[in-house]
């Protein structure tokens, strides 16, 4: 993997920026936080492919922030779509007005997601922009340019459902029920928990990620071992 990590980098930075702008140009709600998906699963792979310990430390973070996040988005939106029969963009805004339980949450994913610092993702994304830097800072400079893009789509999500009057859609909802909150109170605490408090995962990961760089950079200085 040493031999083509350059390409593999190029590929997973190509990932993020095509995930985010995708991201931007939908207006169906599973699809927006489909893309972005794929934009920070680039971001994972661009840590694993730098080969350098920033880079997986902060794949290893991320892989556990992704989940995290995306999770809570994809319950939000469905949580969303249930009450309005929609998944359109265009047809739903207002809800800070109607579910304001739903409005804290959805704030804080929105935050986490967007890398805001102090939050989960930020500590996975600056980790392995480290990495990324420390393969070429060019890496470095196209992946903050997702993280730009991730600002954008993420506000524009933000803005448009729960922001501005409520649309037909939107008139009628009701906030969450007590089961729909208890799902995503341990998600939000977690986003929060990790962005302050990393160590517990990178105890765990550092170790072995140290041990992995090793064994592959002394292949990559001579070649010829086998």
């Amino acid at each position: 993997m040493e031999r083509y990590r350059f390409v593999l980098a190029a590929f997973a930075v190509l990932s993020i920026i095509y995930g985010a702008l995708m991201a931007l140009s939908e207006r169906d709600l599973k699809r927006i936080v489909a893309y972005a998906s794929i934009s920070h699963l680039g971001f994972i792979a661009l840590g694993i492919f730098s080969l350098t310990d920033n880079g997986i430390n902060g794949a290893v973070i991320q892989i556990i922030n992704h989940g995290i996040i995306i999770s809570a988005l994809f319950l939000i939106v469905g949580y969303v779509e249930a009450r309005t029969g929609t998944r359109d963009l265009g047809e739903l805004s207002g809800l800070e007005r109607r579910m304001p339980w739903l409005y804290f949450f959805f704030l804080v994913a929105t935050l986490a997601g967007l890398g805001m610092p102090g939050m989960n993702s930020f500590v996975g994304e600056f980790t392995i922009m480290l990495g990324a830097f420390q393969l070429n800072w060019v890496y470095a400079v196209l992946a903050g340019g997702g993280v730009i893009l991730a600002a954008w789509y993420m506000l524009r999500l933000h803005q448009g459902l729960m922001h501005d009057p409520p649309k037909p859609r939107t008139e009628g909802v009701h906030d969450l029920h007590v089961g729909e909150g208890l799902l995503l109170v341990p998600l939000v605490a977690m986003m929060i928990f990790i962005g302050l408090y990393p160590k517990p995962i990178t105890d765990v990961s550092t170790g072995s990620v140290n041990t992995y760089v090793s064994l592959i950079q002394p292949a990559a200085s001579n070649p010829g071992t086998q």
